[in-house]
């Protein structure tokens, strides 16, 4: 398959993956905490990639490996519990939706940290964006007074450290192949996630049967929506762009939407209409 083939064949399926991630992430917190979740994610994951990819941190350079690090920490780490704090308190669809910010901050931050160029069309976007942003959160706060919506701006923390990561797989480690990249990333938090969820009340835990059906969706959540999907997303960053790889979320929004439908989650009137702004500005913050 063709480059270009290959790259929309890798967004659709990603979409897919992550769109449904939401909702794992949701189904966790019934028995798990944020932070359990969290570290159960990286874990999962951890595992999954050192068993099948150890062979590939040998192709990692010493050079490379503080760049590793450093997409391991904005890619991961920090996106992995704010997404879980998030949905303690707003609806898995509103996250996903939030989730569309990160390539308009991809734009901005590889504008301002990274000198790529832009057009006048993408600042527009990026405006139209923010504007479709606060219409969200704002009627959300009016139709769903019992949800804390101050926490969504934890997502929009997570989607800047996805605009740093995939500015910096793009400019730091072009050559590097995906597996090595994904392996090296797990293999730096592994340890740090086993501390932070020993230091939980999770050995209490165990033994409850919601715990286990958590960890069971959580595992899912690890292995295929963050070890193998960040395989194929560093993949998708390295052959095409990284403006067009984060415009995965176009469609994880429309994935996520669905699932929060089987699970009674509804959006009013006024935030379907903000979604579709932040979509419009998106769209024209990726387009050439």
């Amino acid at each position: 398959m063709e480059a270009k083939q290959l790259k929309w064949a890798y967004l659709l399926v990603l979409s897919l993956v992550w769109g449904s991630s939401f909702i794992l992430i949701k189904r966790g917190l019934v028995g798990l905490s944020a932070v359990q979740v969290g570290a159960f994610r990286i874990i999962f994951a951890a595992l999954l990639l050192l068993i099948f990819g150890f062979k590939s941190l040998l192709k990692i350079s010493a050079g490379q490996w503080k760049f590793v690090a450093m997409t391991s920490f904005f890619g991961t780490f920090v996106p992995a519990f704010l997404f879980a704090i998030a949905e303690t308190e707003v609806d898995s669809s509103i996250v996903a939706i939030m989730n569309s910010l990160t390539p308009l901050n991809t734009l901005v931050l590889g504008a301002i940290l990274f000198g790529i160029q832009f057009q006048k069309r993408q600042v527009w976007g990026v405006f139209i964006g923010l504007i479709g942003c606060l219409l969200l959160v704002l009627s959300g706060a009016v139709a769903h007074p019992g949800q804390n919506y101050y926490y969504v701006g934890l997502v929009v923390i997570a989607t800047i450290c996805y605009a740093v990561n995939v500015n910096l797989i793009k400019r730091y480690l072009p050559d590097l192949n995906s597996v090595s990249i994904t392996t090296g990333n797990f293999a730096v938090l592994l340890i740090p996630a086993l501390i932070i969820l020993g230091s939980t009340d999770i050995s209490q835990k165990l033994s409850l049967e919601e715990t286990q059906h958590s960890i069971f969706f959580v595992m899912i959540l690890g292995v295929v929506g963050t070890g193998i999907a960040n395989i194929l997303f560093f993949k998708l960053i390295q052959i095409s762009s990284p403006v067009f790889a984060t415009s995965v979320t176009y469609l994880i929004p429309i994935v996520a939407f669905f699932w929060g439908l089987l699970d009674n989650e509804m959006l009013t009137p006024i935030q379907f209409f903000g979604a579709f702004i932040i979509l419009i500005g998106v769209y024209l913050s990726a387009k050439k």
